[in-house]
């Protein structure tokens, strides 16, 4: 049960780290793009990415499990303890930076269901209710928040594969 527990947890952090790094690779050539080809392509990650943004909280999750089930002290447990932190700066990141300049992009979408409730929180902190933002700096702010994310995707990521190698 513990080893399947440690998959499990490696594969939906694996998932979280992947859609982040889509992200942050996408960097080079989206900083090139116009102002009308950049929001024509911002929603196109809704609903895929949002569905497997789920990853995300299962990943906090189960690492908060593997972590509570690990001996404490061992260097399998710090491993484990470091990754949620990473995991955890992950959402920090999300909540403030990224989640806001979404209801931006998805100004003129129509979202049903889920993803309506979902992108509505935090909807206060939305840069559309501050009058006329400069694109640049929402794109910037959008695009390298997804790079700070991967970077503590990636790493947990292999702190909980070296914590499972062990």
């Amino acid at each position: 049960m513990f080893l399947a527990l440690q998959v499990l947890t490696i594969t939906v952090v694996a998932i979280a780290m992947a859609l982040a790094l889509a992200h942050a690779l996408e960097l080079p050539g989206k900083l090139r793009l116009a102002r009308e080809q950049y929001f024509a392509i911002q929603p196109i990650y809704y609903p895929g990415f949002t569905i497997g943004g789920a990853a995300e909280p299962l990943g906090l999750l189960f690492s908060a499990v593997l972590l509570f089930l690990t001996p404490p002290g061992t260097l399998a447990f710090w491993l484990i303890a470091s990754a949620f932190i990473g995991l955890l700066a992950m959402q920090a990141i999300y909540w403030t930076l990224t989640h806001p300049v979404n209801n931006f992009w998805l100004k003129d979408v129509e979202l049903r269901g889920v993803s309506a409730g979902f992108f509505s929180l935090a909807a206060a902190r939305d840069p559309a209710h501050s009058g006329d933002p400069d694109w640049t700096n929402l794109r910037d702010q959008w695009e390298f928040s997804h790079v700070a994310r991967a970077v503590f995707g990636l790493i947990s990521f292999i702190l909980l594969v070296m914590a499972v190698a062990l």
